[in-house]
């Protein structure tokens, strides 16, 4: 019987991406990105906001988590 890989982390991304959800980013610097999920890779996250997109390497990230 084959063994399937689940990827909880590329589904919890890609139903924010395709929903256009607001998320927050806590990274482990403590700071916050608050915005809309535009891509994702293996290792990289660009979140958009106001301010213009950023590039987050997943190492950096603590938390990501539907705004409330």
């Amino acid at each position: 019987m084959p063994k399937h890989n689940i990827n909880i982390q590329d589904g919890f991304l890609f139903q924010n991406l395709k929903e256009a959800q607001i998320l927050v980013v806590e990274l482990i610097n403590g700071k916050s990105l608050v915005g809309r999920l535009k891509r994702f890779d293996r290792f990289a996250v660009v979140i958009e906001n106001d301010s213009g997109e950023s590039l987050v390497y997943k190492h950096a990230i603590a938390t990501i988590a539907p705004a409330a």
